[in-house]
Formats: C-alpha cells, structure tokens, sequence
C-alpha cells in the first residue's frame, strides 16, 4: 500500500505547483514520506515569501472595522493572498473577518491555506460556518483540500461533517487525507451503516484504488465491516473487487 500513499503524495504535490498529476506520475516511485516532506519544504518556501510585507499588512488590517476588511479581502485581495495573510494573523481578528466573508469565497481562501499555520484559527471557527466550507467544497469536489483540513478537526466537527460527506466523498477524501494516522480515528466515527455505502460507491464508480487503501489504514473492526459490506456486494461487483484486490495484492482483505 506504500504505493498508493506515494500516488496520493503525488496528486497532493500537483496541486501545490497547479501541475498536470500525470506529469508527476514518476514520483509514485519514491517513498511517500519523502514527497510529503517534500511537498511542505516547498510550502514553506511559497508561503514565506514576502513574509516582512505579510506581516504589515496584516498589522494594518486592525486599523479597520472587520466588515470593511472583509470586503478589501474579498474585492481586492483575492483568496491567495488571503491566504497567505491569514497565517501571520492573529486568531481572533481572522476568525471575526472570516465570518463575514461569502462561503464560495472562504472555500477559494481554503484551497490556498495551509493548514499548519492556521490550525488555531481553524479551531476557533464555529462549527456551522465549517460545515457550510465543507460542504461547498464537497459540491466542487474539492476532495484534496478537505483532506488537508481532517487532521486539524475536532472529532466532533468531523462526526458533524459526515451529513455532507458522502460515500463517495468519504472514499476519495480518506485516499488524499494528509495524516493517513488520522484515517483510523475518522472511520471510528462512523455509524455501522455507513459501511454498505462506501462499498456500493466503490462498486458503483469502480473506486477500487481508494477503498483497498482506505482497508490498510483502519483498524481490525472497522476493515472487517468494510470487507463484510463488500463481499456482500452482487456477484458481479464481488468479482470485480477480488479481481481488482488480486491486481494490487491486497486480495487478503476480501477473504472471510
């Protein structure tokens, strides 16, 4: 399963440099560790450009009301430099501005983040206001963005978030999730007869690649739950997912 981590580090690393995955493709070859210290060396060198002018303007966003700031942002700043913005920010003062941005907009300041920096304000964010970000995420299909976010998420936030993530977003979200340590814990949330769901999906769109991984990553009760609910697919999925299990040598995991 090392493979597919390294093919999820690729696709995330894609995204960083707004890269073409398949041009990276030949990086599945290396140890996703690697790529994912890679993929935030390189973060850290993009978000801590300029950071002298960053701070200042950050500084100088306190001389305003946080309504007016919230439309400079949002009219004039655009969500990349927002971003950036928002992780030399004090807490409180992003988390009042951010209230009174649009939630298209703070999905578009989302996809910019990283996480590590704002984790604080993230935390602060009221849980409504994450859901609606979450869920308008889910309607771009945003799935590596979402992943990002997972690991700095209380479990009850995340419990709150499975109204809008559905199956199929459940599946492909947990392939690209940033701390594969994380995947455990979010299935462990998960009621039992979300189960049958996530193997109809996977039979349905032929998401083989993200539910044998997302099999590597649980814990023994929760991967025989999945197991079950996919060898009770129909005989024609069932057959599909050995045949696709025996091509990735995970066949294991399908066997009573």
């Amino acid at each position: 399963m090392t493979t597919l981590d390294s093919r999820a580090e690729v696709l995330k690393l894609a995204r960083l440099l707004d890269a073409d995955d398949e041009r990276l493709s030949f990086l599945a070859r290396l140890d996703a560790r690697e790529l994912r210290r890679l993929r935030e060396r390189m973060t850290d060198v993009l978000f801590d450009a300029n950071l002298p002018m960053l701070r200042r303007m950050a500084a100088a966003s306190k001389l305003l009301p946080g309504a007016v700031t919230a439309k400079i942002a949002e009219r004039v700043y655009g969500p990349l430099l927002c971003a950036r913005i928002a992780g030399v920010m004090e807490a409180d003062r992003a988390v009042d501005v951010a209230k009174r941005l649009t939630t298209a907009f703070l999905a578009d300041v989302a996809i910019e983040l990283d996480p590590r920096r704002v984790s604080e304000i993230i935390a602060r964010m009221p849980r409504t206001r994450i859901l609606e970000i979450a869920e308008e995420l889910v309607r771009r299909e945003d799935w590596i963005t979402i992943g990002r976010f997972v690991g700095h998420l209380p479990d009850e936030t995340v419990e709150a978030a499975f109204v809008v993530l559905h199956d199929v977003a459940l599946l492909h979200t947990a392939f690209v999730l940033d701390d594969k340590a994380r995947v455990g814990q979010v299935v462990e949330l998960l009621p039992e007869d979300r189960f049958d769901g996530l193997a109809a999906a996977a039979a349905e769109l032929d998401l083989w690649v993200p539910t044998f991984d997302l099999l590597a990553h649980i814990g023994n009760g929760d991967r025989e739950l999945l197991a079950g609910a996919l060898r009770r697919l129909d005989k024609a999925s069932v057959a599909r997912a050995r045949e696709k299990a025996e091509e990735m040598g995970v066949l294991h995991y399908l066997e009573a």
